[in-house]
């Protein structure tokens, strides 16, 4: 199946993040002072087969403590091969950005095809730490939701662990509000059990009409 060509002609592109730009804790980004707008563009494209050896590298430069908030182990060559088999079977689309042509973040968007959620997507996303706090992760969100207004979703999720502060402060920041706190639901990589926070974004809102993708 794949994906859906009405995505795949939108990649690759490139998208602008003003490096001027700070983050001050869960508070919207501002300008330094003083700053000229010094804006980089940074290339993004659709993740495929072939990448499964670069998710594993990108995947061993990550802090422990970011292997712990993963949804799955992308370390392990098996739940890669999961999630490339969910891209062949058109359920995930992953971005990958690539600034300097290294892999410094993805973003994907799950639908389950199920009738009663087929409207519903979830977005899951990670970002290496030497590019946090530049704009992409903002920028990556922002791609993420207009694949699904192009999908038509009514709805969009994002689950962390609790304890994954600066998540839920982006999502924050892109209208995203928190859902349900559900007490010991998930086991991380080291079998311990934690929070999971679920958040919600509505797509459907009267008047409001979305973000649309660009070339």
């Amino acid at each position: 199946m794949g994906t859906n060509p009405e995505i795949s002609q939108h990649y690759p592109k490139q998208i602008a993040l003003d490096e001027t730009l700070v983050q001050t804790g869960p508070q919207f980004l501002r300008l330094k002072p003083g700053g000229v707008p010094q804006i980089r563009q940074v290339p993004l494209r659709l993740m495929g087969a072939g990448d499964k050896a670069k998710i594993l590298e990108f995947a061993d430069t990550l802090p422990e403590e970011d292997l712990l908030f993963l949804h799955s182990d992308i370390s392990d060559p098996a739940a890669v091969d999961d999630w490339i088999e969910d891209i062949e079977r058109g359920t995930t689309v992953t971005l990958l950005a690539e600034p300097d042509r290294h892999l410094a973040g993805y973003a994907s968007l799950h639908v389950n095809p199920l009738r009663w959620t087929h409207k519903v997507g979830e977005i899951s996303m990670h970002i290496t730490p030497d590019w946090r706090s530049r704009g992409l992760g903002e920028g990556l969100c922002t791609e993420i939701m207009a694949l699904a207004g192009t999908l038509e979703l009514r709805k969009m999720t994002a689950q962390m662990v609790a304890d994954h502060k600066s998540a839920r402060a982006l999502f924050e920041r892109e209208g995203f509000h928190v859902e349900a706190l559900l007490p010991d639901w998930v086991e991380d990589r080291n079998g311990n059990c934690r929070d999971l926070l679920l958040m919600t974004y509505e797509l459907r809102i009267p008047g409001h009409h979305g973000r649309e993708l660009r070339h």
